[in-house]
């Protein structure tokens, strides 16, 4: 079933960034005026916007759940503890800190080494 889920997921993702390379931004409403040839497209002047649109949106609501869905299987887990990262990590036991070692020779005046 999770395999399915992620077929799906992946060939929407596909087709959604395809959806989105094909719309037309704000701006090319300008392009229409100088005759483009959007009314004569395949579904009239507004209507391939309309349509892109609304599949956009419902690829989305689509790779919105199949996300949904991907987030069950995985909290669902594989044989792991649940709980957050921060209640499964082990804790780290602090390391010394290396001793400072004066640079410049052995001049004990305190002075700053040229």
């Amino acid at each position: 079933m999770e395999f399915a889920v992620w077929v799906v997921h992946v060939l929407v993702a596909i087709a959604l960034v395809g959806l989105v390379l094909l719309q037309h931004g704000k701006g090319a409403d300008m392009g229409a005026a100088f005759g483009s040839g959007a009314s004569g497209s395949l579904f009239g002047a507004s209507g391939s916007a309309n349509f892109l649109s609304r599949t956009t949106a419902v690829l989305a609501a689509v790779f919105f759940m199949t996300s949904m869905g991907l987030t069950y299987f995985a909290a669902k887990g594989h044989g792991q503890a649940s709980g957050s990262v921060v209640q499964q990590s082990k804790p780290v036991a602090p390391q010394p800190s290396a001793p400072v070692v004066p640079q410049g020779g052995s001049d004990k005046s305190g002075s700053i080494p040229k």
